[in-house]
């Protein structure tokens, strides 16, 4: 018989998965218990539906960063610190720093854990920070770190 699982069912599949599994095993346990509901064509063109309209989303979100990672590649966020000797600033420019000055600057909001930066930046100068926007979909930036007069 073949079930749409309303919930995980451990060794069976995750919710919304289409399982094939014995009448008994449905009858006794799956269906009184909601687990589960019966892949009747009703239930199945609901499926579909569902399963269509979570694809449609899924390449929504990731044309949408697609198009953030093609504006980024001509912004440079300009930042300035207190520097000492040779440009090597006191501290360091954090990944929370810069995702500040994004939304200030140019209206754009990155998450700071989404930023590839490593240690954050400690020197002055320009800086490539690499963003992850979407499995897939990386997008680049330039951060100009100055010295504060």
């Amino acid at each position: 018989m073949k079930v749409i699982l309303l919930q995980d069912v451990k060794a069976q599949g995750k919710k919304g998965d289409l399982i094939n599994v014995s009448d008994g095993y449905a009858r006794n346990f799956l269906l009184p218990k909601g687990l589960a509901k019966e892949a009747n064509k009703q239930a199945m063109n609901e499926f579909e539906g569902k399963k269509e309209a979570a694809a449609f989303h899924k390449n929504m979100e990731e044309e949408k960063a697609r198009n953030i990672a093609k504006r980024m590649e001509d912004i440079v966020v300009k930042l300035s610190a207190k520097a000492g000797a040779g440009g090597k600033l006191f501290g360091s420019i954090t990944s929370k720093d810069i995702s500040e000055a994004l939304k200030a600057q140019f209206k754009l909001e990155i998450d700071k854990r989404k930023m590839d930066l490593k240690d954050g930046i400690k020197t002055c100068g320009t800086t490539e920070v690499p963003v992850k926007l979407y499995p897939g979909v990386v997008g680049k930036f330039r951060v100009s770190v100055t010295e504060e007069k």
